[in-house]
């Protein structure tokens, strides 16, 4: 791993595993560490964050804890968590340490695997993905201490587009992790941890490391540092619904492209942003970033587009050595036709 990186840490589980009470632990307990956590909550309460707030550790700032709340994590990759990520990189002083915690709901994978986002992948590594399990609730033959609130939560998010049955779900998340925490074993005995480390097991082909835990507390040193390097081994954690697409060819849908396409002067940037929408529409772009050179004009315009939404504004005046251009970087997955994409956009020079 790059140690020039910094290392990002996935903690997923159901609803009432234990992730948030562990987290504030870790926080509590970081050692000087400056951590950055970023929350994928449901709703506009934000609960999740109020708590961490209170938490009064010196790494707990307002400004180091970051909520998304436009739905579950794993299905707003593009248009939430890589904007958030990059907002987070492009901070004068940088989190020594980023901790992501995920909802109940979602899918590791597909999160993991924005890690290979160009800007991303650069900057960042994936430490570890950690599974917190409720083992009170395993052991009664549950995977979650309450079912109805799980599907209650899964009904509340629109923009949920995976239906997985909490079983496979729970597969899932074992299924991605590097490391699970069996959590609430003091509610449990001996026989008890027994089945349930079996259960666990048996869910899983890959077999991460278990480790037994209480009201969440596992130290920092545990948690961080595991050196992993997730995102290079995403294809070897495959979920059930990426399972049953499969056609018997070889699948790369989780990596990014992305290329520079130039051009000279724009006439009419109105027009040329629209057109741009129509593209990126057509042609399933995630990101459209970069620089237009706008006839007439002594300012640049800078163009940020995620998913069909294009924010523009002139930013500053080109210098007087500059050369001026238009200058776009196009980022999608790698099924994306590189060379229509380039083509339709060179048309409106």
């Amino acid at each position: 791993m790059n140690q020039q990186k910094i290392p990002a840490t996935v903690i997923t589980g159901f609803l009432g595993a234990g992730k948030t009470t562990m987290i504030r632990n870790l926080l509590t307990n970081a050692g000087g560490k400056k951590i950055a956590l970023i929350i994928n909550e449901f709703g506009d309460l934000g609960v999740d964050g109020d708590v961490l707030k209170g938490c009064g550790a010196e790494n707990c700032t307002e400004d180091d804890i970051i909520e998304l709340t436009n739905g579950c994590i794993c299905c707003t990759v593009a248009d939430d968590f890589i904007p958030t990520m990059t907002k987070l990189l492009e901070r004068e002083q940088r989190p020594d340490h980023i901790v992501i915690e995920t909802s109940g709901l979602a899918l590791p994978q597909p999160l993991v695997a924005a890690f290979n986002w160009p800007d991303i992948r650069t900057q960042v590594t994936v430490d570890g993905v950690i599974t917190v399990v409720d083992s009170a609730a395993v052991a009664a033959g549950r995977f979650a201490d309450d079912h109805d609130a799980v599907d209650a939560r899964r009904a509340e998010d629109e923009s949920l587009d995976h239906e997985s049955p909490i079983e496979e779900l729970f597969e899932d998340q074992l299924t991605c992790a590097d490391l699970i925490v069996l959590n609430k074993t003091d509610l449990i005995d001996a026989a008890g941890l027994v089945r349930v480390r079996d259960e666990v097991a048996s869910r899983t082909v890959r077999k991460p490391v278990m480790i037994e835990a209480r009201n969440g507390e596992v130290s920092a040193g545990i948690l961080l540092g595991l050196g992993i390097g997730t995102e290079d081994d995403v294809a070897n954690r495959k979920s059930h619904h990426e399972l049953e697409h499969e056609d018997g060819a070889p699948h790369d849908h989780d990596e990014f492209d992305s290329f520079v396409v130039e051009l000279g002067p724009i006439a009419d940037s109105a027009g040329f942003v629209e057109a741009l929408k129509s593209i990126i529409a057509a042609h399933d772009v995630l990101r459209l970033k970069g620089f237009v050179d706008v006839s007439g004009k002594p300012m640049r315009l800078q163009l940020q587009a995620v998913g069909s939404r294009i924010d523009h504004y002139f930013d500053r005046a080109w210098g007087a050595s500059e050369k001026r251009a238009t200058r776009l970087v196009v980022i999608g997955l790698h099924e994306m036709d590189e060379g229509a994409v380039r083509a339709a956009i060179e048309a409106l020079a």
